[in-house]
């Protein structure tokens, strides 16, 4: 069953009971009060009747009485009334009832004789016709010397509460109506957002992640399109970057495979002879092999720390005679490009724990992306300093900058600015997390043709 009918079932179910119980308390409560204001205002009718028997005529005799009695209890009443003696003998009847009737077969007619008022609703055994009496005692001199009977018809009563009863039923399924047809309109808000949802949850489950979500209302729905679309624009974007990557890896593969290749077969043809021309080639070869080794390396490094299987090993590190060592180690390359590298650090830097070789993995991918952006005369300055609680390593150089456009994805996994670099847009990415990993934070600043300043922290 789908969420539509599951929706409208529920809907349906639960304004029928509701409409159900409600006519059943108004249909209950309109019987009662029109009932109720019969018995009242005959009960009434019967009281004020004794007390004025009670009152007047409590000297004369019952019997002898029942005729002017008769006409003044009826003289103020629609009701049918009836004067009957203490033995249940009928005296008098405002219908006009002759003959020697007695009622000591009635149960209500007794009960007032015997001093309880009474009530009673049934039928008529003569007429069959619904109705209700009150019979109230007769009192003279404290002895009860009969009752006077108060008798009428609840056939347009009923007629009545039938016609109500009627009428609440009508608005009773109106109600249902409207809250079905309701019912039907919420549901069909909530799931055409739940079916453009899924259809475009199974275009993307196909590949096409071009889809893009209509958000229809302000809601927890219209949440979720944003956020699926969202996803689909990631998805889009890592999409381009993985092919981006695939083609730039398959090129820098390519390119230090066909330098080993050429120089293996120029090598074999006459190597031999010429040592110069034999130890080039052998150079170029190892140098090749080391840079698709670094390649290599770079790859399974994202590999192991996107699954989240590397962990540091952290040991005590002399980060100036760290720093210092990398200066050593690229200062020879620096200077084949004709670039000034400087490495200044605060005197009395403490030593940290950290994972030597990974921290001089970042510095070694910082400074190899300035030299690789930084043009001859231009200048890399590499500084140490401590803030309260941590050291700030900062890589700094004059080189061509970064596009504001371009600051933000620069950390991105694969990404590069400039297509035609060299390298696999790793480098960034895979600094930061073993940056995080050692608690610390990576920040980059650059100006376009002015430079870039990275930044990161390492906890003391």
């Amino acid at each position: 069953m789908g969420i539509q009918k599951r929706l409208v079932g529920s809907y349906f179910v639960v304004i029928c009971l509701t409409v159900l119980i409600l006519e059943i308390i108004l249909n209950l409560s309109v019987r009662y009060y029109y009932f109720h204001n019969i018995e009242q205002t005959l009960m009434n009718q019967a009281e004020l009747s004794a007390s004025f028997y009670q009152q007047y005529f409590s000297d004369e005799d019952l019997e002898a009485q029942s005729d002017r009695l008769l006409k003044g209890f009826a003289s103020h009443s629609d009701a049918q009334v009836q004067i009957i003696n203490a033995e249940g003998r009928l005296l008098q009847d405002s219908n006009g009832i002759q003959g020697d009737f007695t009622m000591t077969d009635n149960m209500h007619v007794q009960a007032a004789i015997q001093g309880q008022p009474d009530s009673w609703k049934g039928e008529d055994p003569v007429t069959e016709e619904a109705i209700f009496t009150v019979s109230y005692p007769l009192q003279a001199k404290g002895n009860i010397v009969g009752e006077v009977r108060f008798i009428t018809s609840l056939t347009e009563t009923i007629h009545t509460v039938n016609q109500i009863a009627v009428l609440l039923i009508g608005v009773g399924l109106l109600v249902i109506g409207i809250v079905t047809l309701l019912g039907l309109l919420l549901s069909w808000t909530i799931t055409r957002s739940i079916k453009d949802l899924k259809q475009a949850a199974d275009q993307m489950s196909e590949g096409d992640f071009s889809i893009r979500v209509q958000k229809r209302y302000q809601d927890e729905l219209g949440s979720l399109a944003d956020t699926l679309n969202m996803m689909a624009s990631r998805i889009s974007k890592s999409e381009q970057l993985k092919n981006d990557f695939i083609a730039s890896v398959s090129h820098e593969l390519r390119t230090p495979l066909t330098s080993i290749k050429g120089w293996v077969i120029t090598l074999k043809a006459g190597g031999e002879s010429n040592q110069a021309l034999f130890h080039d080639g052998l150079d170029i070869i190892e140098s090749e092999s080391d840079r698709l080794t670094h390649m290599v390396d770079e790859l399974l490094d994202f590999s192991k720390l996107d699954n989240g299987r590397i962990a540091i090993h952290l040991t005590t590190v002399d980060l100036t005679e760290l720093l210092q060592h990398i200066g050593r180690q690229l200062t020879p390359r620096a200077t084949r490009q004709g670039i000034l590298l400087e490495v200044k650090i605060e005197e009395n830097l403490p030593v940290i724990q950290a994972d030597e070789n990974r921290v001089k993995q970042v510095m070694i991918n910082l400074i190899d992306n300035s030299l690789k952006f930084t043009s001859s005369s231009g200048r890399i300055l590499i500084t140490a300093h401590t803030v309260p609680g941590k050291v700030v390593i900062t890589v700094e150089d004059t080189g061509s900058g970064i596009a504001e456009a371009d600051l933000e994805n620069v950390r991105r996994k694969f990404y590069k600015g400039d297509q035609q670099a060299s390298g696999s847009g790793l480098g960034l990415s895979i600094s930061e997390q073993i940056i995080t990993l050692h608690h610390g934070e990576l920040r980059i600043s650059s100006t376009l043709g002015k430079g870039t300043i990275v930044q990161f922290d390492l906890p003391i």
